[in-house]
């Protein structure tokens, strides 16, 4: 069996760096989801945000036109 300097087995190096490149991808997808999680996040505030806004137009928009109607509609008896 070949040895290296340091006495350990040359499959040790290597199972050790795969083992390290694993935990390190493992840390980095888990980063990755949580940023993620806040983006969907931060969009879903921005989608409520819209749809307000939407709405807030569309009830201006339907008081101006009541508002015209009763302008033009005959006043009293």
């Amino acid at each position: 069996m070949e040895h290296t300097r340091f006495g350990e087995h040359p499959g040790v190096w290597h199972d050790a760096r795969l083992e390290a490149q694993e935990r390190i991808m493992a840390l980095q997808f888990g980063t990755m989801e949580k940023r993620l999680e806040r983006i969907e996040a931060m969009i879903l505030g921005l989608e409520k945000r819209l749809w307000m806004t939407v709405y807030g137009v569309v009830a201006v928009i339907l008081t101006q036109a009541v508002q015209g109607i009763l302008e033009y509609a005959p006043k009293g008896v």
